[in-house]
């Protein structure tokens, strides 16, 4: 995923964070001088929902403006998961092995 929201600000005419920052409180939505600023300059690892919602409507946009999905990069990942899969190793045993009781 690519974090698209300063394309998406400058397409509003909002080009400063701390603008942001402002319509986002003017929306009932306060936020930090910290979280705005990785919202701003990095890809999150996690949003609230709500959060989003009060973003999309200020921006006048949807997530999927917000959040440009990459196939490249998820396809790049899946032969190293299939090389390490494919790759001998110790294979656990399932169940009992145990002997019979002698006779």
């Amino acid at each position: 995923m690519r974090w698209n929201l300063r394309m998406r600000a400058a397409q509003q005419g909002i080009w400063k964070s701390t603008e942001m920052r402002r319509l986002l409180a003017e929306a009932g939505l306060e936020i930090s001088h910290g979280k705005m600023s990785a919202l701003w300059t990095q890809t999150p690892v996690s949003i609230r929902l709500d959060d989003l919602e009060v973003i999309c409507a200020v921006l006048d946009c949807t997530p999927a403006d917000l959040m440009i999905c990459e196939p490249e990069k998820a396809a790049a990942r899946r032969p190293a998961q299939q090389e390490a899969a494919a790759k001998p190793g110790i294979k656990p045993r399932l169940g009992r092995h145990a002997s019979k009781p002698p006779a």
